[in-house]
Formats: structure tokens, sequence, C-alpha cells
């Protein structure tokens, strides 16, 4: 309780708490002056934002050296720890073992229920986005397609970032937060396979012959999780 406590005082500030969230969105380390020019404030404004946020651990931070002499600059990234925040307390991770467990002592057809569960569940989340849209799916352009799939991965906690090419018909997909993380340090290859179902099911809502191809996994020590995708719309 004293450290959700701790957290909920930290980001009760607005500029921290939009700090965090830039932090968040930028997917690189920042450092105390970038903040400072970001958000319009003193650096040791900045700086004292940033020293809050580390103290509850949502951040971390090391020193590096710039090349250009002088004093080492402080670089500030998001911290491994999950920051979870329950009234009264859930344990969905406990729960999640225990599924994932539970869908593995049914060997091959547990797997198999689980893949295609995930990818049911990765089709339901950009039908909701399609029941936002006053277009039907059929008369979207590649490029609103490729803002509603990254917009379903956001809400899903991906932070994605997106690179696509609809002349070669080709979208990079990289994911900067894995949701299933902290389960997928148990049952990796499980977990992991059941993710690419979970995304194959977003881009087969919203996109015609669709095939993935895996680049870089979390799980093997990569900074994202990146996957090519071929794609007609």
């Amino acid at each position: 309780m004293e450290q959700t406590l701790r957290i909920t005082n930290v980001l009760a500030d607005p500029t921290r708490y939009y700090i965090y969230q830039y932090i968040v969105n930028n997917h690189h380390d920042v450092s105390v002056q970038q903040i400072a020019d970001s958000f319009k404030i003193h650096p040791n404004v900045a700086r004292l934002h940033l020293t809050k946020l580390e103290d509850v651990d949502m951040l971390t931070s090391d020193a590096r050296k710039t090349g250009k002499g002088g004093r080492p600059s402080r670089l500030y990234r998001l911290s491994d720890k999950v920051i979870q925040l329950h009234f009264p307390y859930r344990d969905y991770q406990l729960l999640s073992r225990i599924a994932i467990k539970t869908m593995m002592t049914l060997g091959e057809q547990g797997k198999k229920a689980l893949y295609e569960t995930g990818k049911v569940f990765g089709e339901e989340l950009i039908n909701q986005q399609l029941s936002l849209s006053s277009t039907s799916i059929d008369d979207l352009t590649f490029d609103e397609k490729v803002s509603m799939l990254k917009n379903a991965a956001t809400i899903a906690g991906f932070s994605p970032e997106i690179q696509a090419s609809e002349e070669e018909n080709n979208i990079l997909f990289r994911i900067f937060n894995c949701p299933f993380k902290e389960v997928a340090n148990v049952e990796s290859s499980t977990i992991c396979a059941m993710h690419n179902s979970f995304l194959k099911g977003m881009f087969e809502a919203l996109f015609d012959n669709v095939k993935i191809v895996e680049l870089g996994n979390m799980m093997e020590n990569c900074v994202t999780c990146s996957y090519q995708a071929s794609v007609l719309a």
C-alpha cells in the first residue's frame, strides 16, 4: 500500500504524468535537457520530475559520456518493473499463469485452442475499431487501415511503431512493450506463439493475403518485437 500511495502521489502532478507519457511514446532514452525543451520548463524542474519518477521505479537512468567532453549526461528510460494499481488488490499475472499452465496440461489441443483464441481476440480488437468508423472496411484506404491497426495495438498496450508502404504492400510493425512479458518469461515459446496469433488476427481483420515474418523478439534480448508483414489492402 505504501508503494501504491507513493506512485499515485507522483502521478498526481499533471506535468510529471505527461512527462512519463512522453517517455512511454518516445521509445528512446531522454535527457534532462530534452524534457526541459519539450515541456518548456527549467532543466532543474525537469530533473526533479524525472527523479521523482525514478524514485518510484517508473524510470531508471544511467550516466553516459556524450563524446563532447565535460561531465557524462544522465539518460532516463522506462523501468522494466511492472507498475500495477488495483483497488482492491488483483493479481492478474497469477491468473494468467494458472490459465496457461492449465491449457498446457491439455497437450497439443490446449496449445491449438490457445493460439486460436489469441487470434480471435486480435480480430475482436480490430472489430471494435471498425465499429467506431462510419466507413465500411471495403472503403478504407491503406493508410486508414494502418492507422486503425496502430490505434488497436496502442489500446492493447503494445506501444507500437509502424512504417508502411502501400506501393510495396509492406508493413514494418515494431512493439516496444509486450503486455504478456511477465508470463512469457515463464512460458516464452507458448506465449510468443499465442502473441503471434493475436497479431495475425489483427492484420487479417484488415488486410487480405497476410504474411507475417518475425524479425526480432524481446525474449531473445532484442529491444523490440519486430515483424515484417506483406499484405494486400
